[in-house]
């Protein structure tokens, strides 16, 4: 079997005895080579069929190496622009040195040539040329797995908007605003709400472990359950066993998800609250005290079925309830201090002018868009309120 060529080599020089016998001494070690009399000559072969690596003599007639290599590294194309060069000079010395370095050239050999060093040199340039090249690849590779995973970032972002609602509904005698801002495209919060048969409507709110697709795919999950449980059951507590044994159906004690839901009566007022691991529900009176219902259950997925207690209040006109997930409590940049619960229901204002009013003065309380600081976490919010 014939040896494959350790690499193509360009000789320019143009005395044509150094030429051919330095052409020949590498051809008989493996190199493939071709010659040029001329830096013209040169600069044609390589446009033709760029090499692994240019010899090039410094001194010559016509273009010199400076100007062979001036034209080399402006060139468009980075297979010649890029080329490796060893330099040949018959000129001694540190400031010949310095002068074929500051032309462009890779590396240099002093004239007469020594075999042994010209060889090595060439292996070491073709070698890095090498490393380059699968350097390249690699962020090449990088890059086009970049622009995938944007492009399934990008669908998975608009079916994730399609499952959370975009409009509020009409709600006799109640205001509704709802916020939702992910850490990158898509996220693990997800909010609803569903009318159920007896009328009560009943607003749910859930947060995945985890962020982006994965935690995305949880949410869609995380609906479907909700939607299934409130089909076949109207208890709160009922509603959320059925999605916990059907969440802990499918991943066991691999994955979690906190979880909270209000079946409100529009009529009266009264809301029965069950949560599993979710931060507290706020809730402002219209006489300016606060509360807070903490969740009893741990999160969906470790709950047993007999943990989940329902909670009771009773909403007079004027009082608004919030559902939330952690992302609502900041700390972002890692210098601001996070909220706790306490401290975001004292953010809410009574004398805001509606239900919008006050989803704004939390969030720029909490989560201020303004600056550079990235959100530490996914980000949901429902403000809920009763008309005076």
């Amino acid at each position: 079997m014939q040896k494959k060529p350790a690499g193509k080599i360009l000789v320019v020089d143009d005395d044509a005895t150094s030429r051919k016998v330095l052409a020949r001494t590498l051809s008989s070690t493996g190199y493939e080579c071709r010659e040029a009399k001329s830096g013209r000559e040169g600069l044609d072969l390589i446009r033709t069929e760029p090499p692994s690596l240019l010899l090039l003599d410094f001194d010559m007639p016509g273009l010199d190496g400076a100007q062979v290599l001036e034209r080399l590294r402006s060139n468009e194309d980075p297979a010649i622009a890029q080329l490796p060069v060893i330099m040949l000079t018959g000129h001694g010395g540190e400031e010949s040195e310095v002068l074929c370095l500051e032309a462009g050239a890779d590396d240099f050999v002093t004239k007469p040539i020594n075999t042994a060093v010209l060889r090595a040199r060439i292996e070491t340039q073709l070698r890095l040329r090498s490393m380059r090249e699968q350097l390249q690849e690699q962020n090449d590779e990088l890059e086009a797995w970049r622009r995938n995973l944007e492009r399934d970032l990008s669908a998975a972002r608009l079916t994730q908007q399609s499952l959370i609602p975009q409009k509020a509904p009409r709600l006799p005698g109640w205001e509704l605003a709802a916020c939702y801002r992910p850490v990158i495209q898509v996220g693990g919060d997800i909010y609803g709400w569903l009318r159920m048969i007896d009328g009560r409507v009943l607003f749910w709110i859930a947060d995945a472990t985890g962020h982006g697709a994965s935690a995305a795919l949880l949410t869609t999950l995380a609906k479907l359950l909700f939607h299934h449980g409130t089909v076949e059951h109207q208890a709160p507590v009922a509603i959320m066993q059925a999605v916990n044994a059907d969440f802990s159906s499918i991943f066991g004690a691999r994955s979690f998800m906190t979880a909270m839901c209000v079946a409100l009566d529009l009529k009266t007022g009264r809301a029965s609250i069950v949560g599993a691991g979710h931060p507290p529900l706020l809730i402002l009176r219209h006489d300016g005290s606060r509360e807070l219902v903490e969740s009893c259950a741990p999160p969906l997925g470790l709950a047993a079925r007999d943990q989940f207690v329902r909670s009771i209040v009773n909403l007079a006109p004027g009082d608004t309830f919030v559902l939330y997930t952690d992302g609502l409590y900041g700390g972002s940049d890692g210098a601001k201090s996070r909220f706790t619960p306490l401290q975001l229901v004292e953010k809410l204002d009574r004398s805001a002018r509606s239900a919008e009013a006050q989803l704004t003065q939390l969030l720029n309380a909490a989560a201020p868009t303004k600056g550079n600081g990235s959100l530490p976490d996914d980000l949901a919010a429902v403000v809920i309120r009763r008309k005076k």
